[in-house]
Parts: structure tokens; C-alpha cells; sequence
């Protein structure tokens, strides 16, 4: 319909979405300035480690930096887009305590949207006292952290956050809301995981009962086996 808009920089004025996923991007530099107009960026599955965000439009509502390996929000935050309403942070390397202070309502006021699944998040408290800023979050994903293994971690964040609407991609409903009312109030929360391990079948080791069959009385040596299974985690 307006085909003189396809030519020369007009064509930079048309673009509200930008998908680049899986390219082996590295870095952002300061031509993505020239979409004055890009609302959503994606950018999953690359090898970024690090965002300027002074090279990223002032008008994004949507940036999305899922599997990368983003590990220090400083750079993204100096000059955060103002607008911003989903922030995708999922399958990252973002740790506990230092980049807690970059999840705030400082950076992010009209944030309605935060994932930050899969990252090496330890510290409930720390973290929550932070997202409690921002006063626009209806939606959070925690999940894959290790402060995700926390038994009260679910009816912890339900009563902390009371204006989330859906966490973990599971809504919260009333009934789950009045179940843990009162529970961030709690003195007894405790950043600590509770892992369960069952062995239901080992294979390749020998069973001692079979090398040895002594008599009653024998003088024979006894001989005792060990074993020691390990987890890394």
C-alpha cells in the first residue's frame, strides 16, 4: 500500500518485531538503534553474554534473552528501556546475591512480566525483597532455580508478591492465596533445599553375601565390603 516506505532508511520505520533466534549473535551493537519503532525483541539461543542497553530502542515493550549466557545485569540496566512489559531472562547464568539489586522497580517500573527460570537463584528472601518493588509484576518464573527446592517456596512467593497473578506458569487462585496468607510473615523461613533420594536398583556392583558362605565355628578370615554412591549436584 506504501511502497515508498521499503526503500533506502524508510524501511527501518516499519519494523515492530525482531526475531533472531539461535544465529550465534554475540553482541548488540548501536545499529539496532535505527528501528525506531521495534516494540518486541528476541534474541533466544545465541551466545550473548552481555546487553548495552544503550544501543536497544527506547520503545521496546517485549526483549527476550532466553538461552544465552547473560551472567551481569549492570549493562543492561544503565539505560533499561523505559516501557519495558516483559523482561525474558530464562536459562541463563544469573546467581545470588549480585544481580538481586538489578530487579527492581528502579530499572523496571512498568514490568508486568519477569522470567528468570533455570539461573542459579539461591536466596529467597534476598530475591523477593527486591521483585516486592515492582508494583506492575502479574507474572513471574522461577522455576529451576535452587531457591526453587525450598519446601515453602511457592506459598512463600504467593503471599509475598500479593499482586502476582501467576507464577511458574500455574495461576494463583484465591483458595491457594488464603492457604498461605500470613506465611512471608513467617520467622521460620529458611533458604534451605530438602532433596529426597531413593535407589531403586544398582547394577555392576557384587553382592558380598555371594563370595562368602562360612561355617559355624570356622576359623576362616571375614571379609567385609563397603560401597560409597555419590551425588553431584
Amino acid at each position: 500500500l506504501s511502497p515508498e516506505l521499503v526503500h533506502g532508511s524508510n524501511i527501518f520505520q516499519v519494523f515492530r518485531s525482531l526475531r533472531i533466534i539461535g544465529k550465534g549473535v554475540e553482541e548488540v551493537d548501536e545499529g539496532l538503534l535505527q528501528l525506531q519503532q521495534l516494540e518486541e525483541l528476541i534474541l533466544s539461543a545465541n551466545q550473548i553474554s552481555r546487553i548495552t542497553s544503550g544501543n536497544l530502542p527506547r520503545t521496546l515493550r517485549v526483549l527476550e534473552l532466553c538461552c544465552n549466557a547473560v551472567a551481569d545485569l549492570q549493562d543492561l540496566c544503565a539505560q533499561p528501556p523505559p516501557e519495558l512489559q516483559h523482561l525474558g531472562l530464562g536459562y541463563n547464568r544469573l546467581c545470588s546475591p549480585s544481580q538481586h539489586k538489578y530487579l527492581t522497580a528502579d530499572f523496571w517500573p512498568n514490568l508486568v512480566s519477569l522470567d528468570l527460570s533455570f539461573n542459579n537463584f539461591t536466596d529467597l528472601l534476598g530475591l523477593v525483597s527486591q521483585l516486592s518493588s515492582l508494583q506492575k509484576l502479574r507474572i513471574l518464573v522461577l522455576q529451576g532455580n535452587p531457591l526453587a527446592l525450598i519446601p515453602t517456596y511457592r506459598g512463600f512467593l504467593v503471599d509475598s508478591l500479593p499482586k502476582l497473578s501467576i507464577l511458574d506458569d500455574i495461576h494463583i487462585g484465591p483458595d491457594e492465596r488464603q492457604q498461605f496468607h500470613g506465611l512471608a510473615k513467617q520467622p521460620a523461613i529458611r533458604s534451605e533445599a530438602r532433596v529426597v533420594v531413593t535407589i531403586g536398583e544398582i547394577k555392576g556392583v557384587p553382592d558380598p553375601s555371594t563370595h562368602q558362605h562360612l561355617e559355624v565355628g570356622s576359623e576362616a578370615p571375614v571379609i567385609t565390603y563397603s560401597y560409597c554412591v555419590m551425588y553431584e549436584f
